[in-house]
């Protein structure tokens, strides 16, 4: 069984900056993909940012130039800069762990326990 411990999240400003991390420990050796999703308020939980462990990142629209996502495979810990943060990013935000390289379906794999990123204006 896959544990993620996450860190970061918290409170800032419109146009701020913050850093999300996650480690993860009891994975298998292979293809693995990391990263984060999202709840806003009334929301489904949806992609924000994934990195496999060989190379391919994905990206939600809503973020794309303005967050950045790494990812150190020998560690399998994966990290979310987040720049230029907007009220609409307040969400509740959990990392994800699965085996081979996807994003979808959401409901895959390992999830940490949430990590709360309040935006405000």
């Amino acid at each position: 069984q896959v544990q993620l411990v996450e860190s970061g999240g918290g409170l800032v400003q419109a146009g701020g900056s913050l850093r999300l991390s996650c480690s993860a420990s009891g994975g298998r050796s292979g293809v693995n993909t990391m990263g984060w999703y999202r709840e806003g308020p009334g929301t489904a939980r949806d992609l924000v940012a994934v990195a496999s462990n060989n190379g391919v990142t994905k990206y939600g629209d809503s973020v794309k130039g303005r967050f950045i996502i790494s990812r150190d495979s020998a560690k399998d810990t994966v990290s979310l800069q987040m720049d230029s943060v907007q009220p609409e990013d307040t969400a509740i935000y959990y990392c994800n762990y699965r085996r081979g390289v996807s994003w979808l379906p959401v409901f895959v794999g390992s999830w940490g326990q949430g990590t709360q990123v309040t935006v405000s204006s």
